[in-house]
């Protein structure tokens, strides 16, 4: 592993912002720490990176330990979202002042700065200040002066929030590009669930200082580990909807279809996607509230027993607020959690089919 991080704790007077952090990063491998404002992940960087005094645990970085040395022997490079370039040098200074700062020979400094402007074409603008720059030319700087260092980490804290959608997308894009084709091992921190699911090899998703889900975009996804994972991944987020019991099993309304057969309706919630609810003649009866319309999709805001659910179809819906439906799914579609814990049950029983 090139970053192996064990059980790391920070804590701000009262505040606990890490807590028993455990995670592991594969080399040529972009990790993405994932998560709200506050949740920690910042600080998280921070103590990989050296900037933050570790309380107790342990870092290790491509096998050696690194948990107390300071950030220039940790043989690491970072990107700030802040760019933290200097107003008064030029892009090229910019980009080889810490190699000028190590004494790396000039020839080889020369070579370095070639293959990093050729990589983010920024041959025409070498002699022009960070202040003639556009913000995605600022941010293209600031990767250029982390990878002319060609360390075997780099750290990138929250890089693209400056700039706008447009940018973002571009530049995401770009990263991702860069970082396969030097195959080296990254850490993106980022509020952005958009940036995590598009860029990351692997993700970690901390809430109040403490990692929730470790895993594959994929299973984040399809297989939240809780509730607070399943509305903060999707745009629309999934729909949890609390389920009643009835005198054969759980159901979303108590005259309903039963949805688990033999089941306390009360001590469970259901989730589904907003893709995998589908208008239907017949099914679970709802009201439409609401819609939103974005061009390629049209997202369906309903009402079962006092509760909202998305339905998301495609292209343009002339449903009308206040129209009454049947909502319908495929069984295997839905999540089943504890409403006590609000965990996933990874072992649920199967839903009954409504037909």
């Amino acid at each position: 592993m090139q970053i192996e991080v064990q059980n790391v704790c920070k804590r701000y007077g009262k505040v606990q912002a890490v807590k028993d952090a455990t995670f592991d990063v594969a080399e040529g491998q972009l990790l993405v720490i994932l998560g709200p404002s506050g949740c920690g992940k910042t600080t998280l960087l921070r103590m990989i990176a050296g900037l933050e005094p570790v309380m107790s645990g342990s870092i290790r970085i491509a096998g050696a330990e690194v948990t107390h040395l300071p950030p220039d022997q940790r043989n690491i490079s970072m990107v700030f979202q802040s760019y933290a370039l200097f107003p008064h040098l030029s892009v090229r200074e910019n980009i080889i002042f810490g190699l000028k700062v190590r004494k790396v020979p000039s020839a080889e400094i020369d070579k370095r700065l070639a293959k990093v402007i050729d990589l983010l074409g920024l041959a025409n603008r070498l002699d022009a200040k960070p202040g003639e720059l556009s913000g995605g030319m600022q941010q293209r700087v600031a990767l250029g002066r982390a990878i002319i260092a060609e360390k075997p980490v780099t750290l990138m804290d929250e890089p693209l929030s400056n700039l706008d959608a447009k940018l973002r997308n571009s530049m995401r894009r770009e990263i991702c590009r860069l970082q396969r084709r030097l195959g080296i091992s990254m850490v993106y921190v980022t509020h952005d669930q958009v940036e995590a699911m598009t860029m990351a090899d692997r993700i970690v998703l901390m809430c109040e200082g403490r990692i929730v889900q470790d895993d594959i975009p994929e299973s984040f996804y399809e297989r939240p580990v809780n509730i607070f994972v399943a509305r903060f991944i999707g745009t629309p987020p999934m729909n949890i909807l609390p389920m009643c019991s009835t005198a054969h099993g759980a159901a979303l309304v108590p005259e309903g279809p039963v949805l688990y057969p033999e089941l306390d309706g009360s001590r469970f919630k259901m989730g589904i996607r907003p893709e995998n609810a589908r208008l239907s003649d017949k099914g679970h009866p709802a009201v439409v509230t609401g819609k939103e319309y974005l061009g390629s999709d049209t997202f369906i805001s309903c009402e079962i027993n006092g509760h909202e659910l998305i339905v998301r179809t495609r292209g343009l819906s002339e449903m009308a607020a206040g129209a009454r439906v049947f909502l319908n799914w495929d069984p295997k579609s839905l999540c089943l959690f504890d409403a006590r814990t609000e965990t996933r049950l990874a072992d649920a029983p199967a839903a009954n089919p409504v037909f």
